[in-house]
């Protein structure tokens, strides 16, 4: 009995030594930080939105195991995004991403609301303790996708399909007109007004207008592939935007400025993991690998690649970039002299057209 006494509670105490060890040596679960993606369309426009969603997917991927991600598609600008903004806040998420310049100022109020929650604002200028704003160069990819347009046009007029006149549009256009005049002094670029920024049957019907009226390559400001469709369906040529739009219309797309995003979102997102996130106004360039321009149609020359190449690597490495002068305005006066370029307040303020536009810039209102 003693015998067996003695081992019944050697047993006991084994299992006692193996329980605490088991419990002293766990750790708790950490909770996963929760991020928002507010959008202004679908991820399948194959444009803007699915840039952002596809940079969504590589953040998920890279940091997946510390991070949960929602999405919150189809936000119109205004009141609206303010209410779907605040709503994923009460739901939970710590950080929210919104990607839509009119998100702006909803973004604005709600971070008030919630000075322990992060927000990142896409293309804005407002910011506060716990909100930034992020946003490309883009700019550069478009200027060298004007210097293929320009290239390729055989009847000097390229059409471009324009969302609303804000700087950020209006800088585009002008950086794409100015690659293209530099290798076609006699190019114009017509611009037609659509006033939003995802709508697939008024990108379509701006785009045909254009075409109508005599436009060989069709360019855009836009949010979906319409205006690249509705140029092959014409037999003519385009340049895309957003992403590599040449993957769902064909080789009648040249190339296309585009984004990468998913660089951005891993790179902060770990800050905040980390600790050490700062509000801030991140605008980032072909040096960043935050904008490109896409692969090259093969109807795209080899000298004219070449030209891209060799202007692309002047862009990275800093030795100049798009608005530096000499430039003038559609009055042929100069706006920027020779020897001197831009500021960056002064390209985010942008509020004329460069010579080789064809359109006006609406007053606001």
């Amino acid at each position: 009995m003693c015998k067996n006494k003695l081992l019944f509670l050697s047993i006991l105490v084994i299992v006692a030594i193996l329980f605490g060890a088991c419990t002293t040596t766990a750790e708790p679960v950490a909770e996963k930080l929760k991020i928002a993606f507010i959008y202004i369309g679908q991820p399948g426009d194959l444009g803007y939105t699915y840039e952002h969603e596809r940079g969504r997917l590589m953040l998920e991927e890279a940091l997946g195991d510390q991070i949960e991600t929602i999405t919150v598609p189809d936000v119109p600008e205004g009141p609206d995004a303010e209410k779907a903004i605040r709503d994923v806040v009460e739901a939970g998420a710590k950080v929210v991403f919104t990607t839509s310049f009119g998100y702006m100022d909803p973004t604005a109020i709600v971070a008030a609301e919630y000075p322990d929650v992060i927000f990142e604002h896409c293309s804005g200028y407002v910011t506060a303790d716990n909100m930034a704003t992020y946003f490309g160069r883009i700019y550069q990819p478009r200027y060298l996708a004007g210097l293929v347009a320009g290239s390729m046009t055989t009847d000097n007029f390229i059409g471009y399909v324009g969302a609303f006149p804000i700087p950020e549009v209006i800088r585009g256009i002008n950086a794409f007109t100015l690659g293209a005049k530099a290798v076609n002094p006699d190019v114009e670029v017509h611009v037609v007004w659509t006033n939003t920024w995802y709508d697939p049957v008024l990108e379509r019907e701006a785009a045909q207008a254009l075409l109508d009226e005599g436009a060989d390559i069709i360019a855009q400001h836009q949010d979906t592939t319409e205006p690249q469709k509705a140029a092959q369906e014409a037999g003519k040529l385009s340049v895309g935007y957003d992403s590599d739009m040449a993957q769902f219309v064909g080789d009648t797309v040249l190339t296309s400025p585009m984004w990468n995003w998913g660089e951005y979102y891993i790179s902060t997102v770990q800050t905040i993991l980390d600790g050490t996130w700062e509000t801030h106004q991140y605008w980032g360039g072909l040096a960043d690998n935050v904008v490109m321009l896409a692969d090259f149609s093969p109807r795209v020359p080899e000298d004219v690649k070449n030209l891209v190449e060799t202007e692309k690597e002047k862009l990275i490495d800093g030795t100049w970039d798009v608005f530096c002068g000499p430039i003038a305005d559609q009055e042929g006066n100069i706006m920027v002299a020779e020897g001197e370029c831009m500021s960056d307040a002064d390209m985010l303020g942008l509020n004329w057209f460069v010579d080789g536009v064809v359109g006006t810039i609406p007053a606001e209102e």
